[in-house]
């Protein structure tokens, strides 16, 4: 799911900044194994390069650590840590919600939460749009996303992903808005 037309057109229409989750899971929620992913689909990792390009992407430190070539070229890294003395040359270290908030609110474009579970529970109800990948197979691991209430977010589009000799599993990306968007820096919204 490249940047298409309805995609560009919710986009467009979101007042920026706005938050997102981009995310890929296997069909039982897992989305991590000791610090890495569960499967190798290189479909999956050139939609996250083609929806995150030249935004901002927000992590916690055991994300950034699990990145071989960090920070993520071409998009502005903030990393999460309670770890005061922690250094991530080429990112942004911040140490509370509240730090993120401050430093993403006059930026003209997209800020993405790609993860952990911590990132994603702490930002749930600032979020307006999802991009959700889901692995059709069981792995093994240890992470799981956390719970997602649905019914506040409707799919906007889905595609079906290509399974061939380097993308061994089935899969599906889907976009999901939310039904109500949500203005995060509005303290009358929150």
């Amino acid at each position: 799911m490249e940047e298409n037309s309805i995609e560009k057109s919710l986009s467009d229409s979101l007042e920026k900044p706005y938050f997102t989750f981009v995310w890929a899971e296997d069909k039982n929620g897992l989305i991590g194994k000791e610090g890495t992913l569960p499967w190798n689909l290189p479909n999956e990792m050139k939609h996250f390069v083609a929806v995150t390009m030249d935004d901002v992407v927000v992590m916690g430190r055991k994300t950034y650590e699990s990145i071989p070539n960090r920070p993520l070229k071409n998009r502005v890294n903030i990393v999460l840590t309670s770890n005061k003395d922690y250094e991530a040359p080429g990112a942004i270290v911040v140490h509370s919600k509240e730090a993120i908030m401050e430093y993403v609110k006059n930026i003209e474009k997209p800020i993405h939460i790609i993860g952990g579970t911590t990132l994603f529970n702490l930002f749930i109800n600032e979020v307006n749009l999802l991009y959700r990948t889901v692995v059709e197979e069981s792995f093994e691991g240890d992470t799981y996303m956390p719970e997602i209430n649905y019914r506040y977010f409707r799919v906007v589009d889905s595609k079906e992903g290509i399974v061939d000799e380097k993308n061994k599993y089935p899969h599906h990306f889907f976009l999901y808005e939310r039904k109500k968007l949500v203005n995060p820096f509005d303290a009358s919204q929150n």
